[in-house]
């Protein structure tokens, strides 16, 4: 029930606000040759870009880019709005860092674990104090570490 309510909700809201954003969509009539979109129309049109795409599907009548604009400024701010609002790929550094910075704690980690576990089966293999389980005892410890490694990584790897 309350679901319901919170899609009425929405219809009545987005709805009239979808309009309000289309209402001074490029390829109108308000702009001619004589009366060119300037820097601030550019802008604008930047921000409803996505919006006036989906409707030009629709609607031929509509354009994404004013085609009677003051050229420069116009598109300046046309491209100013599209970065600003929709992204200029700043976001994919940020979140490139921040795995970096993942993939390091977790590898700091794998090795200070592996650094543990080779100590440990040292000395448990130091403890033994025949020669042939010497010999034993490095292959055993070549396995354990391979596993351990292998391991330890696809557990790291997991989401």
């Amino acid at each position: 029930m309350q679901s319901d309510n919170f899609l009425w909700f929405r219809l009545f809201v987005l709805l009239p606000l979808l309009l309000l954003l289309t209402s001074c969509a490029a390829g109108d009539a308000q702009f001619t040759a004589e009366s060119p979109a300037g820097f601030w129309f550019g802008l604008w049109h930047g921000v409803i870009s996505f919006i006036t795409l989906i409707i030009h599907l629709f609607n031929s009548g509509v354009s994404v880019y004013e085609v009677n604009n003051t050229g420069g400024w116009y598109d300046f701010g046309f491209l100013l709005g599209v970065i600003c609002i929709w992204g200029g790929g700043g976001h994919v550094s940020c979140k490139s860092a921040a795995n970096k910075k993942h993939d390091q704690e977790w590898e700091e980690i794998g090795d200070k674990v592996e650094i543990k576990v080779m100590s440990k089966l040292k000395e448990w293999a130091e403890d033994e104090e025949t020669k042939d389980n010497d010999e034993d005892w490095d292959e055993v410890k070549e396995k354990v570490e391979k596993k351990l490694k292998r391991k330890i990584r696809e557990w790291a790897e997991k989401d």
